[in-house]
């Protein structure tokens, strides 16, 4: 079962990798590191038709290891990390969780299900996952009793509160916007927050429902933005939509999809002398643009390894371009769809012209994400080879620098190329981006001869 303990997370088919003893046993132990740091534990879960029962495994292994566990009840993830950085009265005392745990499989599949942890208000990742496995599978005989008793509180209708009194400026404001929850978690709150504000708009899919019958919960994937771009051709003028847990957006206008490394740009330039953290996919357009302004960090991808490299550096904000947004400007540094999108309302209000500002960007060409079938035992050691012989070919194929933060960045004069392996699937993940459709093109052909070499280089 050690394949269910990925870099940023955990995660597994509900009933198969994830069933009652394998739960309970994640519960038990993490329930010990929770406790280096504090007695209490908030636990969450989104729209899953499994999450509730997953809840009652995790809870036994959490009061097994006398973890006091607080639960939210279903509520997109950024509402659990909020829990984290805020205080809840408990028996007539303030109380800072020290440790959180959301049940979510996020934008997987419906029978994926799993678990995003914070533990110390630090993300729970990489290694600490992976020894945590090893413990879980060793132990695999011990028994841990049935013990769901929580306490219950109110974190959605704290983490409203929050948002409605930080943009009460907005109160009334009215985008004419259109907004899709995809059957996700993201609608429970998104909903009671316009409600306060009185943010009129047009909605889509907002009733939770974790079979998400009307498309997949993923808004980086055009085909799930379909019913959404029909309401901006029918006259909504901006459009948002969300991930299956809420921490993941996509904006789009009647022109454009504003990918979350142009949404960093934008995001930059209301800020003074911002510092901005990019992963290794974003697009050249967007480091330059910053620099002009501020600052620029490439840095690796994945949700927590910007959070701790955002808390290191004491930057303003990080991106992924998958729509990931992680405000520590008048935020808590995590990443959060729902404040993400008042952050776009506000600017809205204020009068910046997405569309206008988005036309004046130098024009580049780029590919999506494209993956590479492989396999997770073969897929480092392929960009092991892949940066020895970009290193001897560095000069033939007129190579300008190679980043090598996450999987390898290679940079030409006409634009670069992106290799890394996936820390999730047996993939490597590629993007091109180019001056011209000539350039992407060359740029692509020769990275792609180059992965092929190494595919056979490690056989």
């Amino acid at each position: 079962m050690q394949h269910i303990f990925r870099e940023y997370d955990i995660r597994g088919i509900f009933g198969e990798e994830l069933d009652e003893k394998s739960v309970k046993l994640i519960g038990y132990f993490l329930g010990k590191k929770i406790k280096e740091h504090g007695d209490y534990a908030v636990v969450t879960y989104d729209a899953r038709t499994h999450s509730p029962k997953l809840s009652d495994w995790l809870v036994s292994g959490l009061n097994a290891a006398e973890v006091i566990v607080l639960h939210g009840g279903m509520v997109p993830t950024p509402v659990n990390y909020f829990c984290n950085f805020n205080s809840f009265s408990v028996g007539g005392k303030d109380v800072v969780p020290a440790g959180g745990i959301q049940i979510t499989g996020s934008h997987n599949p419906p029978e994926y299900n799993g678990f995003k942890i914070t533990i110390g208000k630090e993300p729970f990742f990489g290694e600490d996952i992976y020894s945590l496995g090893k413990e879980v599978e060793s132990n695999s005989s011990l028994a841990v009793p049935t013990e769901t008793d929580v306490i219950k509180i109110d974190a959605l209708g704290r983490y409203v509160e929050y948002l409605a009194k930080e943009f009460s400026h907005l109160k009334g404001y009215d985008p004419k916007m259109a907004i899709d929850c995809g059957n996700g978690a993201a609608g429970v709150a998104v909903e009671p927050l316009l409600q306060r504000l009185g943010i009129p708009a047009q909605k889509l899919y907002f009733e939770p429902d974790g079979t998400f019958p009307n498309h997949h919960p993923d808004p980086s994937e055009e085909e799930n933005l379909e019913d959404l771009k029909k309401m901006l051709q029918n006259g909504a003028e901006y459009g948002f939509a969300f991930d299956g847990d809420g921490d993941r957006i996509a904006f789009l206008s009647q022109k454009f999809n504003f990918k979350g490394d142009i949404l960093a740009l934008f995001f930059a330039k209301t800020m003074k002398n911002p510092t901005v953290i990019g992963e290794v996919k974003c697009s050249q357009i967007m480091y330059d643009g910053i620099n002009d302004i501020g600052k620029a960090i490439m840095y690796k991808t994945g949700h927590s390894n910007l959070k701790v490299k955002l808390k290191e550096t004491k930057a303003d904000l990080a991106a992924e371009v998958s729509g990931h947004i992680f405000f520590n400007d008048r935020y808590f540094g995590y990443d959060d769809a729902i404040y993400t999108m008042m952050r776009i309302l506000e600017m809205l209000q204020n009068g910046f012209d997405f569309d206008a500002e988005y036309e004046k960007l130098p024009k580049l060409y780029s590919t999506d994400e494209i993956k590479v079938e492989t396999t997770d035992e073969k897929k480092f050691a392929i960009i092991e080879a892949l940066k020895s012989m970009l290193n001897e070919k560095r000069d033939e194929l007129g190579i300008k620098d190679i980043v090598t933060i996450d999987g390898v960045r290679v940079i030409f004069d006409d634009g670069w190329g992106l290799v890394r392996a996936s820390n999730t699937t047996p993939v490597l993940v590629t993007r091109f981006e180019a001056k011209s459709e000539e350039s992407l093109e060359r740029v692509q052909k020769v990275m792609n001869e180059l992965i092929e070499e190494a595919k056979k280089a490690v056989g």
